[in-house]
Formats: C-alpha cells, structure tokens, sequence
C-alpha cells in the first residue's frame, strides 16, 4: 500500500500554473530525489505534503498512522537551545517536559527541586522517559554532546541535530531540501551514510550529482506543472530524459505540420469554403486550441564569460607566507605556492579551515603577517559569492545588472540587458521584479550574470552550485572549463571540482595548504583524508580554531652515538607480499566481473519493478564491490610499486 499519494494536485501563482494536476505514488523503502529547474516548483510541492500550502484542487494523502518528518534546507541562525532540547521538540508535549526536567536536574535549590517532581509525575503519565531515553541514544550515536548549544556548532554538526530531531519520531517518510546545500565534504558523506541507514520512504530534493546517485533509487522530474516518473539511477534518468525530449520535439513539429495543413486548407478559395467539412472545421479548432494550451520546455541558459586583456604570466606567487588574525593562531602557515595564468586549482577543506582567507591572500586583498607574496599584472578579478552578498534585495534583477547601462558590451558585442537577461532565463516580466522575491537558484543565475558581464582574467567561485539547477549547473562547468584566465573555486560539490579543476589544494585546518595534481578524486586517490575522519569525526575530538597545536622537538642523539643514515634502505618484498602481489590480479578479474554482472542486472527495464527491499539490497551490493575493487586496484598499485624499487 503507498505511504503518499499525490493526487491531481494544481496550484497557480502566476500565468501558467506551477502545478497541473501532478500525481505521485511513493512506496516503503523508496528513495525519490525531485529534480527540476530552478522555479518549476521543488520546495512547493514539499510544503504542500508537509501541509504548509494547501493545494487549489487535488488531494495529498498519508497512509493511516505514517509518520512525516522533515529536515529543514535552512539552517537556525541563532539558536540557543541545546542539541537535547532541539531533539526533544520532535515530540511538542512530552518534548518541552523533557527539556524542563534536563534544566531542572542541572539545579540544586529546593524550589528546582519541587518543581522537578511535578514535571516527572506528568512525565511519567506520558511515558515521557522511553522518549528520554530514544533522545539520549540518537545523540551518542551521532556523536554530539546533550548539553552543547545548537549555535555553538559548525553547519555540519546542526545539520545532525536537526537530522536525529527528524528521525528520533522514527518516521515513515522523510522530507529533505537541498540537504547538501552549504555542508562540507566529510559532513556530506556523513549525511550520505546516515540517510543510507534509514529504512523508511525518502523524497528530497537535491542538485548534488554525487549525491543523488549514492541515495536515489527513483527519479521524478517537475516539468510544466507535472510530475514524470522514471524508475532508475540517476545516470539512466538522464539517458531516458535525452530520448523522451527528443520524442517530444518530433510530435510537436509532426503536430506543427498537419496545422499548418489545415490552416492552409481553412484559407481557400470562396467555393470551397462554401462546401468545406464542418466536421474538419470543429477539428482545426480543436487543434488551435491544442497549440496555445501546449507549454513549451523553457530554454537552456545560454552564457559566455566576459574575458579581460590576458593576465601576466604569473598570478599570484607566495614564498614562506604566513596569516593569522589579531590574536588568533596563524590561518596559513609557511605557504610556498605559485599561481599561473590559466591554472584552474580548487580549494578543499572542512568549514573554517581557512579557504576564503587563502584567496583573499592570493588576490592580495589580505597582507601576509611574515613572508611574501608576489602579484602577477593586470589581474582583472570576478568574484562569485556564496552569500549573494553582491545582490540588492530590494531592487528588481534588471537594475541590479545594469547599473544606469541600457545596453553591455559582451565579448565585443554590444547586448540590451533584458535580452542579456534572457540568456540567462529571466523573461521581462521577471527581470521587473524584485531579487527579494527570487528562488535561491534564480538569484545564483542573477549574480552569474552580473559577474560574466564585467571583464575578468580570474574567476573566484565560492560555493557556485548551490542552487543551481542540473542544466545550469552543466553549463557552468562547460564555460569555467573553456574560460582561458585562471580560476579559483572554493567549492563541496565533488563532481564539479573533478570536471573543472586541473589542481586541488588542500588546507588541513592547522594552516598547511599543500597542492595536488587532478581533481576531488585525483586527491582522494592520493591518499587524500579529512582531519574529521581521522578523529573519528566527533565535536569533542575535533581541533579548536585559534589554539596553537603544541609542536614537541624531537630527541636529539646522545654524544659518540652513530648519526642514523639518511638513504632509506631498499625493502624487499617478503614471501607473504609476494604472494598476495600475485594473487591481486585474479581477485580483480573476480570483482570486475561481480561489477559487470550487477551493472548489467541494475540496467534491465523491470529491475525497479522489483520489491524495493530486493532494489536497495541490488544497489547496496554494487556499491560494496565497487568499492572492494577500487581498494584491491589501490593494493595492487602499492605492491608494484614496493616491487619496481
């Protein structure tokens, strides 16, 4: 029996309506990641399954008993309330007794005291200490401390006290809104790894390539006010999508052409109107009426980057640079790095490692604190930020971007900024309107405008894929890749760094910065590793910013003792070795056929017509050996190496 059930729900806030009689169906168990284009409606259709918005026709319905939960895309600002008490609010009544009774105990006068014992005689009546006790076991099993205030956490960490508030009801759907959005990478793969645990139905919306084909079993597209289904992986999705878009564009033009036909006919000559077919007269209509009620797929965002006069060779060159606050431990320590012209070199680190401070260096908007660093000529930079700090809310997008101008030179080509605009999807009623009524994903593609309207040799993109939507997204990349200056991203989606960056630079949080060859990948596949996993990814064990890491000096060798030799000796491999170096090859064979076979099993059409528990044990056993294979390869990899020496 379906958990949800969307029936022809219709909602209109503008000339077309956003939704137009949309049905959905989700099962137990389904994973459903909701795609479509910035303003199709994602997250109003959320709010009206949460009950937010209540639909102008249709019916939401919620098997009997289903519980709903969501997660919130936004973080809290300012919150006080410790992670006990944020958890304990999933349960309103018993929650806030809960939360009472925790403060209450932490007190030791007689008045506290007094009123504890009322609070645990109605806690009692509501068996409020089973819910204390399912609040207290999801928070040691996220790893975060009761008594820790919600606004004394990184994102990452609220994003996991929000999430066991969502789960701790123990919900039979889960909602998620761009989940991903603003979380650094081993927060991500967190999250990924959590929500993989969850047993109940899932129906998120998410822009995150890598996400979205770790979590979703089921992609559905929010496309002219309806929703389409396709039962498979995010990869097939967008093979079926291509071949249903390019089926579409043949009926419309086979459609065209027998009303054009018809028009043709209706306009003959005075005899033949007299004796025409009344029955293909009503048909004609019937066909116009077809034409101007058909809704034509938006076009693609079509852009190109505004290239300055070439930089100088050199762009940035640092020599034993360091940077650190007033009073605060240094943010960079000893850097030595040199920045050419059309390095494309992407920044990676948890939040608060010091990325932005990097760059900021780098462009010579900060003074190192000792050592040097050199800027390059004729550095014309376009700075993209996260926080669309560049944007006035209260003007609409068209004076925001044109700044007086009536019309802007591109690439020397002179351009009208509501045709500009366009480009950029933004029609001319939309480009009237205020940027305080724009989706998260239309002011990113406002400030992508302004910024490729202006002449630059170096981008700096922090944070550029946030919502963003897929299309966009690809041709982001396609422009960035293309662009001939240098650029600096500062960015957590994995898969955009390894289709854009050519070089990673990695801070650790203790203020080393160190360079790597290739992409997100590339550096993983280096031996790349968060401080967070190694630490156990807990608040309790992680570094504190703004303390000085205590550096001991190592022994020094006793007088008359041998100095140590600096030539490492060569290692043989050992018998073992040996044997486990000729036995890798065999396994590899195994696992690659293991992958094959599944990968073949996953791409039948009826696989997804399968039960979901079959389904997601199907794709949990891929991704296990996918992973065995590439560890076996890295194995493989060492030991000949070890060999060659």
């Amino acid at each position: 029996m379906p958990l949800l059930t969307l029936d022809k729900i219709s909602l209109s806030f503008g000339m077309h309506p956003l939704l137009d009689g949309a049905s959905l169906i989700i099962e137990p168990g389904e994973r459903v990641c909701l795609l479509g284009r910035n303003g199709e409606g994602k997250s109003t259709l959320l709010k009206i399954v949460k009950g937010d918005i209540t639909p102008e026709n249709g019916v939401v319905r919620l098997e009997e008993g289903a519980v709903l939960s969501v997660l919130p895309q936004n973080l809290p600002s300012e919150d006080s309330r410790t992670a006990y008490e944020v958890v304990a609010s999933a349960f309103p009544e018993t929650g806030e007794l809960l939360a009472q009774f925790h403060q209450l105990s932490q007190q030791a006068d007689e008045a506290s005291l007094n009123k504890m014992m009322v609070v645990q005689e109605r806690l009692e009546a509501l068996d409020g200490w089973r819910l204390d006790q399912k609040v207290t076991t999801i928070l040691a099993q996220y790893g975060v401390e009761p008594d820790r205030a919600l606004n004394t956490l990184s994102g990452g960490w609220q994003r996991r006290v929000l999430l066991a508030k969502a789960l701790v009801a123990e919900p039979d759907v889960l909602l998620l809104d761009e989940p991903t959005n603003h979380l650094d990478v081993p927060a991500i793969a967190w999250l990924e790894e959590a929500l993989s645990q969850f047993r109940g139905a899932m129906l998120f919306v998410s822009h995150d390539r890598a996400f979205i084909r770790r979590m979703a079993t089921r992609v559905v597209e929010l496309d002219r006010g309806q929703l389409v289904s396709f039962s498979a992986t995010y990869d097939k999705y967008l093979e079926l999508k291509e071949k249903a878009l390019e089926e579409e564009e043949r009926q419309n033009a086979l459609f065209d052409k027998r009303l054009k036909q018809e028009e043709a006919w209706i306009r003959q000559g005075i005899k033949a109107r007299r004796t025409r077919n009344m029955g293909r007269v009503r048909h004609l209509k019937a066909m116009r009426e077809e034409h101007r009620q058909r809704r034509v797929r938006g076009g693609i965002a079509s852009f190109a980057v505004e290239e300055a006069a070439r930089s100088g060779k050199l762009v940035a060159e640092a020599k034993h640079a360091d940077f650190a606050y007033p009073g605060q431990a240094p943010v960079i320590r000893d850097l030595d790095l040199t920045v050419l012209r059309g390095d494309k070199i992407g920044l990676v680190g948890e939040n608060g490692t010091g990325k932005t401070t990097l760059v900021r260096l780098l462009l010579g908007e900060l003074e190192p604190s000792s050592g040097s660093i050199r800027l390059g000529t004729n550095l014309k930079v376009a700075y993209f930020d996260q926080l669309r700090g560049e944007l006035d809310l209260d003007k609409n997008a068209l004076d925001n971007l044109s700044e007086g101008r009536e019309f802007i030179e591109i690439n020397g080509q002179s351009k009208h900024v509501l045709g500009y605009l366009q480009e950029f999807l933004f029609t001319p009623e939309r480009a009237r309107s205020p940027v305080s009524v724009f989706s998260g994903g239309e002011r990113a593609r406002l400030l992508l405008a302004k910024l490729f309207s202006k002449p630059a040799n170096i981008l700096v993109l922090d944070e550029p894929t946030n919502d963003l939507d897929v299309e966009t997204l690809e041709l982001l990349e396609e422009q960035v890749s293309e662009f001939k200056g240098t650029v600096l991203v500062i960015s957590h989606d994995r898969e955009f760094l390894d289709n854009v960056v050519t070089d990673v630079i990695f801070l650790d949080g203790t203020g080393v910065a160190r360079e790597y060859v290739g992409g997100y990948t590339d550096w993983r596949r280096q031996g790349g590793v968060f401080p967070s996993e190694a630490t156990g990814n807990r608040p309790d064990k992680q570094d504190k910013r703004g303390k000085e890491k205590v550096v001991t000096e190592p022994a020094k060798p006793e007088e008359g003792a041998a100095k140590p030799s600096l030539k490492p000796k060569p290692v043989k491999l050992s018998y073992k070795l040996k044997l486990e170096l000729e036995q890798l090859p065999g396994k590899i064979e195994q696992l690659e056929t293991r992958v094959a076979a599944l990968q073949e099993e996953i791409s039948a059409p009826e696989f997804y017509s399968r039960a979901p528990e079959e389904v997601a044990h199907t794709l949990e056993a891929l991704n296990e050996a996918e992973t065995e294979l590439e560890t076996v390869i890295e194995r493989w990899m060492e030991l000949e190496e070890q060999a060659a020496q």
